[in-house]
């Protein structure tokens, strides 16, 4: 009778529709992979052999697969959001048990672990006070958000362009000729005294900003000539004194003569404008650097525990044009808290801190498997592995068959709705059809019955 191919396939019918309507229902789930019921004949043999006049009892469904496609990529609000673009999963971790996630939405829990709806901790390198992952095992991702500490300013790099039409500072006599010029002495109260000026924020030990000022007085080379520690000295063809104030008060600088007293030292220029050095020398290498000592401040409140600061001028130039700053930078720093933070293509976490620096907080873990249809589905939108789906492959996004991140997203369900409707409606029709043969075979049966 042909009762069983009619039962099979109603109840082949009903396990595919409850596959569409699991689909259907998780539309709006993040991460969610829609699954695909797959079926198979069933044929009865006899222990003889196969028949060639054999008919098949019905149909099977030989498994339920998930489709793992690309979801589209949706923008958030939330950093800790995270979406996968290519293949690969989330290594997740529950006191120590492993699980599997395509669900990127993470928050920080109390501890500052990164973690999912259900507490599964995100795994992946972590990385020390200098920002250099440890890349060994994965570990769960912890988020520092201690304040970062402030570093004292070491050095001071700057990029300035001295006017070589400048003249020496002074009260030109205007009968003399040729034209004599009397110098007079440097004083930061007058601007007459120097040609050019320029200032930078310097920090100490503490983090407290102090102002670094720097001027460049123009030396009338028949007078004073230049200084030995210049090599060559034949090269020189103009020189420039610079005297250095922290805070407004000028420092003791320490340049031998015929450099004025208070003068932090001497540069020296050739014919083309190229700077050929500077006495006196921070080190041996550091021919275009002076030593400027910021003086200590008694107490407590400004404390410096090394005062010496390399001012480096390598790249300055002495061209017919105005005097201008091209670049000046120092790399000291306040202390400064955590203010955001975001995920690279390659799952580096980085933060941003209040005082403008940038660390290295963490970089995410992937896996992939051989076989992704092998994984157990654990709900929540989490996966085990098993023997089938073979071992995870961990390692940072974008290397090997992994996808990269976007962060601030989301990966939305790859549910494709509308083609899940239009399979709702096929097997609404094909379970009618297999309910049809059950009636048909009904009526056949009722007609032998009635036989007389």
């Amino acid at each position: 009778m042909g009762f069983q191919q009619g039962l099979s396939g109603l109840n082949a019918t009903s396990k595919s529709l409850d596959v569409i309507g699991n689909n259907i229902s998780n539309a709006s789930t993040v991460g969610f992979k829609m699954a695909q019921a797959q079926f198979a004949d069933v044929f009865a043999n006899s222990l003889s052999g196969a028949g060639g006049n054999g008919v098949g009892i019905g149909v099977k469904v030989q498994s339920v697969v998930q489709l793992f496609t690309q979801g589209n990529i949706s923008s958030t609000n939330n950093p800790l959001d995270i979406a996968i673009n290519g293949s690969g999963f989330f290594r997740m971790s529950t006191n120590g048990s492993i699980t599997y996630s395509r669900n990127g939405q993470f928050s920080l829990d109390k501890e500052g672990y990164i973690v999912n709806a259900q507490g599964a901790q995100l795994t992946g390198y972590a990385a020390d006070s200098n920002g250099v992952l440890s890349t060994g095992s994965a570990v769960p991702l912890n988020i520092n958000t201690n304040d970062i500490p402030p570093k004292q300013t070491d050095t001071v790099n700057a990029v300035l362009n001295l006017d070589s039409r400048s003249l020496v500072p002074g009260t030109q006599l205007p009968v003399a000729s040729p034209p004599v010029i009397i110098p007079v002495a440097f004083s930061i109260t007058d601007p007459g005294s120097y040609n050019n000026a320029t200032s930078v924020a310097v920090f100490d030990s503490l983090g407290n900003s102090h102002v670094l000022q720097t001027f460049f007085v123009r030396v009338d080379a028949a007078v004073r000539p230049p200084p030995v520690a210049v090599p060559p000295a034949a090269q020189v063809s103009a020189e420039w004194d610079v005297f250095a104030a922290v805070d407004g008060v000028l420092i003791a600088g320490t340049a031998p003569a015929p450099a004025p007293t208070n003068s932090v030292g001497t540069i020296g220029f050739d014919a083309f404008g190229k700077m050929v050095g500077a006495t006196p020398n921070f080190s041996v290498n550091d021919t275009n650097a002076f030593a400027i000592d910021i003086p200590v401040t008694t107490g407590a409140v400004t404390p410096i525990s090394s005062p010496t600061v390399k001012y480096d001028m390598t790249g300055m130039t002495q061209y017919g044009s105005a005097f201008s700053v091209n670049a000046i930078k120092q790399d000291g720093y306040t202390s400064g808290k955590l203010s955001k933070f975001n995920t690279s293509k390659d799952g580096t976490i980085v933060g941003s801190y209040t005082n403008g620096r940038t660390a290295v907080l963490g970089q995410v873990a992937m896996a992939n498997f051989t076989n992704p249809n092998g994984l157990q589905s654990l709900g929540d939108n989490q996966w085990t592995e098993t023997a089938t789906s073979g071992s995870a492959l961990v390692g940072v996004p974008g290397s090997g068959s992994l996808g990269v991140l976007t962060s601030s997203a989301t990966e939305d369900s790859n549910t494709d709705l509308t083609g899940e409707l239009v399979n709702m409606i096929t097997a609404q029709r094909v379970y009618q059809a297999n309910a049809q043969t059950i009636k048909t075979q009904d009526q056949i049966l009722q007609t032998l019955v009635n036989l007389r």
